[in-house]
């Protein structure tokens, strides 16, 4: 049977609740899994639950309608340069091509972090993990996408630089958004654009606002993950050192919603930040005479990069020059 959900997270075999399990397989959202829970849909060795409040461990099985789910497989992370012309979604209700007819008959159920538009190319994330995709696309985690992005008309730089501030257009508010002009050809001009919030069509949007049409929209980097020189079409798996060393977060627990509340908490940690540093500063052993020179600091080590092309330290801002994306072959 399953445990009741007080168990010890802390040791080895106390399981998972069971929201998340249903959202680490992708079938649901944590929420989705409840209300499915509520309407009778999900049972656990046997016995159909009328309550979330359940954990489940290796061994459980856990059915949905009836059917038996797979025991979750650790998380894995895939790079995908999505060409111009498909739709990010399992199935389309027009009959589009998707994203997932495209991959490789090999590739396990996977799920899209986040999504790009059916004319937008470039570098889709894909995981077998519903609770990493969470994780990686909440605007807490801090991830910046970074675009190149070729627009037809006149480009005001003065204007560019007020999208820092934000923007708010036709009511809609937009987080900060960091615009670079690269270079102009004739009418057209490439810019590269930054932003973390990615909401539906927003560059395009944004763009249209300041009397620019976009007629090219690549992305080329999600968080420290890079396109780099994945060819089109091409699916790549990152390495699992990797993604553990860059989504650390995730597998030690942290909760990027729960984290930035307590950065916003603000004067309860600044007080604490406080005493430390008086405290160290009490503890420094005094300097042996009036004129004795201070220790130098310790150098800080340097951090170690990621293989190139698979994730890689991501740029304080896009503010050099660069040329177009060039397309593929």
């Amino acid at each position: 049977m399953p445990g009741s959900a007080d168990a010890d997270a802390g040791e080895p075999d106390a399981g998972e609740r069971i929201a998340k399990r249903l959202a680490r397989a992708g079938l649901c959202s944590r929420r989705d899994a409840e209300r499915w829970i509520a309407d009778g849909r999900v049972a656990v060795n046997g016995t159909t639950l009328d309550s979330p409040a359940c954990v489940v461990r290796p061994g459980d099985v856990v059915q949905v309608d009836g059917k038996v789910i797979p025991e979750p497989e650790p998380a894995r992370l895939w790079r995908y340069h999505k060409p111009s012309g498909l739709v990010t979604t399992a199935r389309d209700e027009k009959g589009r091509a998707t994203v997932f007819e495209r991959l490789p008959a090999d590739m396990p159920r996977v799920i899209s972090i986040g999504r790009l538009d059916l004319t937008t190319e470039g570098l889709l994330l894909l995981t077998n993990d519903g609770e990493l995709a969470r994780f990686l696309e909440l605007p807490a985690t801090g991830w910046t996408r970074r675009y190149r992005v070729r627009v037809f008309g006149e480009v005001d730089e003065k204007r560019l630089a007020e999208l820092e501030k934000g923007p708010t257009i036709e009511g809609v508010k937009y987080g900060p958004i960091e615009a670079v002009l690269d270079r102009i050809q004739g009418r057209n001009a490439w810019l590269t654009v930054s932003l973390k919030e990615g909401k539906n069509r927003e560059i395009r949007k944004v763009m249209e606002a300041l009397g620019l049409q976009v007629n090219r929209l690549i992305r080329v980097a999600y968080g420290p993950f890079q396109l780099g020189k994945l060819e089109e079409g091409a699916v790549e798996e990152v390495p699992k050192r990797v993604v553990r060393e860059q989504v650390s977060r995730f597998f030690t627990g942290a909760d990027p919603a729960e984290e930035g509340k307590a950065k916003g908490g603000g004067k309860t940690a600044a007080k604490t930040a406080a005493a430390k540093t008086a405290a160290a500063k009490t503890a420094a052993p005094k300097a042996e005479g009036a004129g004795s020179r201070p220790a130098a600091p310790a150098k800080a080590s340097k951090p170690r990069d990621a293989k190139a092309g698979w994730a890689k330290a991501e740029p304080k801002a896009a503010t050099e020059r660069r040329g177009p994306a060039k397309p593929a072959s």
